[in-house]
């Protein structure tokens, strides 16, 4: 909560010092679209001249990697669109199920608390929002003024956006300049924005991985499973003490609905008590929830996915693991290592921590269905289809497995911020390449068509209809959203 605190107070400052700042420049204030402010300078200028003058062999060298790069988002951005259309129209009700967030959400402070995408991302504070917009506005404007110059374009001024507590840079061009510069340098200053934000993302992303090793340590293996087989139905012998015989998909829906199985292990899953009930196939004993089996038993499925009658489902174990045998166990491989020369028949003491309570349970290893002379727990880790964002880029670098405890909360601010300026960077990126009128993308798309068609006509209505065709595709995506959440809701 003390987070939330400071936040406030920072955009409340923050928000003073922008009017104070206004009022003190208003000479040099212009209004724009009667809701912005926008402060024109030539400081901003002076630093771009510098730069594009000085290196210009680099930034002739550079400007085929900005024009690829551009390229790349852009092929990369309309094929994301294109899936994720096709996913959410075909599969509406199936994805609405399991991630109820809208697919659409604007990127404002609070965004995860508003559209209800807590469990993908983590807070995005005001602080967050401020900082991650001056960076990425800042360096994506410049890039642009540098080609430009590199390009004999002329820059009437540069500057900052003001609406109320949010901002933005921009640098203005001299148009009849731009259009008489040639295709390939008109690219390269379109390009140069996005390029620039790509290059931040990758910076970001090393220093963020730094300072995740300064913030986090790692306490203990965690676990959110227990080991499964898959078997065919009508193997079944009994479920529930029910006896069975050659039983058929719909016979076992059938069966669930009666609810007359006996119960035979009660657990805490995602902290809810599910009741599970015994299954024997082939002298083999297993565990099922029939609850569970009953939301996700296809009609057209002879195969079903069971719990294996392990030690870690008949003790209940759950909770990070901490110590085995009186051992510290901070991560995965502490817990591999410790079970390397364990037998079926060894005994263990294991500590869990779960949500602060310590927990010891003993348990007797059995035999791996891949090697019976190895003993395992019958733990396993299930996929996490709400996993966080933060939680998915850091798993390319972070221990399997493992939980981690911050080392304090200071850190953890700034762990998360340098998280956000990376992530705003890398979509500004690619959204920004989307070949739509507004954005960079929409007049490389036409020019590279014009280019490559020798027609400019023709080049002006593909990159009309593409745009139109991207934009019904993510009205679309909303649409499929939404009955996909009303077909959940009522059936």
């Amino acid at each position: 909560m003390g987070f939330y605190i400071y936040d406030i107070i920072f955009l409340v400052i923050f928000t003073l010092l922008v009017v104070l700042f206004l009022h003190k420049n208003k000479k040099n204030l212009q209004r724009d679209m009667k809701i912005a402010f926008l402060y024109k300078s030539q400081w901003g200028v002076k630093l771009i001249n510098i730069i594009g003058s000085k290196y210009k062999r680099t930034l002739n060298v550079l400007q085929y990697f900005v024009i690829a790069t551009g390229y790349i988002l852009m092929i990369s951005v309309v094929y994301l669109i294109g899936k994720s259309t096709i996913f959410y129209v075909f599969h509406a009700k199936e994805i609405t199920s399991i991630i109820k967030a809208p697919p659409i959400a604007p990127v404002i402070p609070y965004f995860p608390e508003l559209f209800g995408l807590k469990s993908f991302f983590p807070p995005f504070y005001f602080t967050y929002f401020i900082v991650s917009l001056m960076i990425v506005a800042v360096f994506h404007e410049f890039s642009h003024g540098v080609f430009m110059k590199f390009h004999k374009v002329r820059i009437k001024s540069t500057g900052f956006l003001f609406l109320g507590p949010l901002l933005g840079a921009f640098v203005e061009q001299d148009e009849r300049d731009m259009q008489k510069a040639t295709k390939k340098a008109q690219l390269s200053i379109l390009g140069a924005g996005v390029f620039a934000n790509i290059v931040l993302a990758i910076i970001f992303y090393l220093l963020w991985i730094g300072v995740f090793y300064m913030t986090f340590i790692p306490v203990g293996m965690t676990f959110n499973s227990y080991t499964t087989g898959v078997i065919k139905i009508s193997s079944i012998d009994q479920i529930g003490g029910i006896n069975v015989s050659n039983i058929t998909n719909q016979d076992l829906i059938d069966l669930i609905k009666e609810d007359e199985f006996a119960i035979d292990l009660v657990l805490v899953v995602d902290d809810k008590e599910t009741e599970f009930s015994r299954v024997i196939v082939n002298e083999e004993s297993y565990y099922m929830s029939p609850e569970i089996v009953a939301k996700n038993l296809h009609n057209n499925s002879e195969y079903l996915e069971l719990y294996f009658d392990f030690p870690a489902i008949n003790a209940g174990l759950k909770g990070t693991i901490i110590e085995v045998n009186g051992e510290e166990i901070k991560d995965y491989e502490d817990l591999v290592n410790m079970l390397d020369n364990k037998k079926p028949g060894d005994e263990l003491s294991i500590k869990t921590n779960y949500n602060g309570e310590l927990i010891e349970k003993e348990i007797i290893l059995v035999g791996s269905p891949l090697d019976p002379n190895k003993g395992i727990i019958g733990i396993s880790n299930g996929i996490n289809i709400e996993q966080n964002m933060a939680e998915v880029f850091a798993g390319l670098f972070k221990k399997p497995f493992t939980e981690y405890k911050i080392r304090n909360e200071f850190l953890g601010f700034i762990y998360y911020m340098i998280f956000w300026i990376f992530l705003i960077n890398l979509l500004v990126g690619l959204f920004n390449m989307l070949p739509v009128s507004i954005l960079d993308g929409g007049r490389f798309f036409y020019l590279t068509v014009w280019a490559i068609t020798k027609n400019e006509k023709l080049a002006k209505n593909v990159y009309k209809w593409l745009g139109i065709i991207i934009l019904s595709s993510l009205i679309l995506i909303m649409i499929a959203w939404v009955f996909g959440s009303y077909l959940n809701k009522f059936t």
